[in-house]
């Protein structure tokens, strides 16, 4: 990977990212609230369809991610898919019954899940070879996704109508492609198959009990996503405080984000992981109790560390533990677990439980297993150990 100017092309990432994630905050966070308010559908029915994206993305990711290893041209790769996920999303305007809404959102998820992959590894290998900082460029995407659920919660408050969420995540995804023009042409070689480095990794216990704690507490914090709008239309806030929670929890991961290198080389990668699972446990178990809006408001702000901080620490987690020549399949796997199975799983099974229950019960339900993913790190801290005090006994 070539570049005549990294400086240049450094912040060209960056402004790819925050209109990408412009894009993405102002669909992503007021779907649910679009799919049953505009369409009626049941909390079931929009459990269905809102995780559908990751299922999907579970499946397509590996596909996007061959394409670009034979192919060798992500930037191509990429200006299709936002440009497609935007067309994609514009069409689903004109849908409305179940079936046509389940199968919109297929066709966007086919190319919206390409985005994110195909960008981290294009990042992840710039930073690398230019010594520069992952969390300064990603940063940038919390950036956007905040400003973007903001206006387009005020933009849908004051309209009454919540299909401005998918022109605004069509006008982001456009935007981003013009950001593409400074990113390298072709991508890394790539001199491991992903069934070979798939085979590599299955043997690591270690990465083993990582991907599950990943499952459990990066999961919740996805679907959170997708049901934050409902929750806070519960206790009483508006489609503007919907706007102006996620701009404080959004908005708060830049920061930490920024200054997550130097909490990492402090405290150490695992017990970051450790905190930020341990701050997600307590925000849902918070919510389990029925807060009152303004303190929802108020603690929103948690997710800096849960996020800014656990994005960062877990991707150096995987460059880590992950043998050097597997290290791309690694963070594919680290994807797959927690961005689609973890996603998809606690999407589902959240809009199951906001039937059965409420949305407290659906909160109180991801504390729990959130906790279960901070006992499962604690196992890996003492693989971790284990392995570290081996090395040195043997020598």
């Amino acid at each position: 990977m070539n570049v005549t100017s990294p400086n240049r092309t450094y912040r060209f990432f960056q402004l790819f990212y925050v209109l990408a994630f412009f894009g993405f905050g102002s669909l992503f966070p007021l779907l649910s609230v679009y799919l049953e308010n505009e369409q009626g559908l049941d909390h079931t029915q929009i459990g269905l369809i809102v995780a559908t994206i990751p299922i999907v993305t579970i499946f397509i990711q590996p596909i996007w991610g061959m394409i670009s290893d034979i192919t060798r041209r992500p930037r191509l790769l990429l200006f299709i898919a936002v440009l497609m996920a935007s067309a994609m999303s514009l069409l689903y305007t004109q849908m409305d019954t179940f079936l046509t809404l389940f199968l919109g959102i297929v066709a966007i998820a086919l190319f919206q899940s390409a985005v994110v992959p195909l960008s981290d590894s294009l990042s992840l290998h710039f930073v690398q070879q230019y010594d520069k900082e992952y969390g300064n460029i990603r940063l940038w995407g919390a950036v956007g996704f905040a400003v973007a659920v903001f206006i387009v919660g005020r933009v849908t408050d004051i309209t009454q109508d919540l299909t401005w969420v998918f022109y605004a995540f069509s006008f982001g995804l456009v935007l981003s492609a013009f950001a593409l023009s400074a990113f390298p042409k072709r991508g890394q070689h790539v001199g491991v198959s992903f069934r070979a480095g798939f085979k590599t990794l299955v043997k690591q216990k270690t990465f083993l009990l990582f991907l599950l704690s990943n499952f459990l507490i990066f999961g919740p914090v996805l679907a959170n996503n997708y049901y934050f709008g409902t929750f806070i239309l519960t206790v009483g806030g508006t489609l503007s405080g919907v706007g102006i929670a996620f701009l404080l929890a959004a908005g708060s991961e830049a920061p930490f984000m920024n200054l997550s290198q130097k909490v990492i080389n402090k405290m150490g990668v695992i017990p970051v992981m450790m905190l930020c699972a341990l701050v997600s446990g307590a925000r849902w178990l918070f919510y389990f109790f029925e807060p009152s809006a303004m303190l929802v408001y108020s603690t929103t702000i948690v997710q800096g560390i849960s996020v800014g901080l656990y994005i960062p620490a877990a991707l150096l987690f995987v460059r880590q533990t992950a043998p050097k020549d597997v290290q791309a399949t690694a963070i594919g796997l680290y994807s797959a677990v927690g961005n689609g199975m973890g996603n998809a799983f606690f999407t589902f099974i959240g809009g199951v439980l906001l039937d059965r229950w409420n949305v407290y019960g659906m909160y109180g339900f991801f504390a729990f297993m959130t906790m279960i993913g901070l006992i499962i790190i604690l196992l890996v801290r003492a693989e971790v150990n284990q392995t570290v005090y081996s090395a040195q006994a043997g020598t």
